[in-house]
């Protein structure tokens, strides 16, 4: 069999071949023995690319005796392997005309108030209406860096996190602005509505996160050393609603990993109000939220060509509003 490209984009796994059985299963050899998990595999069913691999290795795909595999196992070898392929799937990003909240644009850049509910680029179940559709038809032009379907796309949000977000126009902007969120120099300032009585203004959580070994969807704060990836968050209370167990805080990740802030309130025991994935919604006060309450507010960053400071501010969402509103009545 012919192996399949390496995905042109570096966070895009290449897709499988049309032929690829939906499920496989074998058994690693005495002689794969010491090899890294992606690499025995990738030797074992070379019709894949080991950069899809390793996708699946980080999604929860593949099953070491029937568990979930991390992504530094070392192979023992006689292991029976248990991969789940997903169905390939053809994607494109073309330019929708979506309305767009626009806060700062100029040849360069873009920063976008995100509703919630958008995607930040088409992917697998979203292949329309994503922030990347709109940002084509109202650009023309984006950065090619991050390939086809992300252009543009220097960081994301969670579907349902409203806020700010900003996108390269070109390549030089593009690494500009890479530079700056790989060496944690932007700042970045959300606003969330959590349960709980925190008895601290200000406290922190430094838990390495990683995919839950469990829950695939979800990520969790690792209890190994030296699994899951270095996270931390600080944390300051604006507000408190003790009659409604209820806190207003403001979150500063300096770390940028999946589900970051979600995860980390909710292992210190204060769950973002209405999440679904990693809340407690049977002491939920009637609010009227439908998504969890979690907003971008602000985004310090340099100018990746001019190198003026700029500071990106998105106002607290209406729902968010009306929920604070409604706690302030109460």
């Amino acid at each position: 069999m012919s192996r399949p490209p390496e995905s042109d984009s570096p966070g895009i796994p290449a897709v499988p071949p049309d032929d690829a059985a939906p499920d496989i299963e074998f058994s690693f050899e005495p002689a794969d023995a010491g090899s890294r998990l992606d690499v025995a595999v990738t030797r074992t069913q070379p019709q894949f690319s080991r950069n899809f691999i390793r996708h699946l290795v980080n999604d929860g795909a593949i099953l070491i005796n029937g568990k979930i595999a991390k992504p530094s196992y070392k192979v023992r070898g006689t292991e029976r392997v248990s991969i789940e392929v997903p169905e390939p799937e053809v994607i494109e990003a073309r330019p929708e005309d979506i309305s767009l909240s626009v806060i700062f644009e100029d040849s360069d850049i873009i920063a976008i108030n995100k509703p919630p509910g958008m995607v930040a680029h088409p992917s697998s179940g979203h292949t329309s209406g994503s922030l990347v559709n709109g940002l084509l038809f109202h650009c023309k032009d984006l950065s090619s860096i991050n390939g086809s379907l992300r252009p543009g796309i220097v960081h994301r949000l969670d579907k349902d996190t409203s806020g700010v977000i900003v996108a390269a126009k070109n390549d030089a902007a593009h690494r500009g602005l890479a530079e700056q969120f790989a060496g944690r120099t932007v700042r970045k300032e959300y606003a969330a509505l959590c349960h709980g009585k925190p008895l601290l203004e200000k406290f922190f959580n430094a838990g390495r996160i990683g995919r839950h070994p469990v829950r695939r969807t979800e990520m969790a704060v690792m209890r190994g050393e030296g699994d899951g990836r270095e996270a931390h968050t600080d944390f300051e209370v604006v507000e408190r609603f003790p009659q409604a167990g209820v806190f207003f805080v403001r979150a500063l990740p300096k770390t940028g990993r999946t589900h970051q802030i979600r995860v980390h309130l909710s292992h210190l025991g204060f769950p973002i109000l209405c999440d679904l994935l990693y809340g407690r919604e049977t002491a939920l006060p009637d609010l009227g939220l439908t998504r969890h309450a979690l907003h971008a507010q602000r985004l310090l960053i340099t100018h990746p060509l001019t190198r003026k400071s700029l500071t990106l501010e998105a106002q607290i969402p209406d729902d968010m509003s009306t929920a604070l509103s409604t706690l302030r009545a109460s």
